[in-house]
């Protein structure tokens, strides 16, 4: 099997609009999911092809837990939040991404999963810009 590329990547329809893009990090590029409800981001690894975390190489999966740690971190201290749900599930979009999702015991969903609870909620503009910037910064994203 011949090793996974950047080249031909390219994000998945559902994902680029259910998301708004925030950046690159070496290996994942980092989305918001457009869902006011939840402080809810995505890590979508930049590789061709990638279903499962097992789809990548060793390097590459170290580097992915390196940058779920990194964005899971800023997300914690930029939200407070009391939880993190951190998970690849992939049933709907085959692409490999994970969801890095900051919970609050107060939550629509709490403490069940996000997933159907409630239907998205689109973000004030001014919020989301504010979100992005604060979480930009404490990623290294600029």
């Amino acid at each position: 099997m011949p090793p996974m590329s950047a080249s031909n990547w390219s994000l998945h329809s559902q994902l680029k609009k259910d998301t708004i893009d925030i950046g690159d990090l070496p290996l994942c590029k980092v989305l918001v999911i457009k869902d006011a409800h939840y402080p809810w981001l995505l890590l979508v690894p930049r590789r061709d092809g990638a279903v499962e975390i097992i789809d990548l190489d060793e390097v590459a999966q170290a580097q992915l837990m390196t940058e779920i740690t990194r964005v899971s971190r800023a997300l914690k201290e930029v939200t407070k939040c009391d939880k993190l749900n951190v998970a690849a599930l992939g049933n709907l979009v085959p692409q490999l991404h994970v969801h890095v999702i900051a919970r609050r015991t107060s939550d629509a969903a709490w403490p069940r999963p996000v997933w159907g609870v409630m239907p998205p909620l689109a973000h004030d503009a001014e919020e989301v810009q504010n979100f992005i910037s604060a979480l930009r910064r404490k990623i290294w994203l600029g």
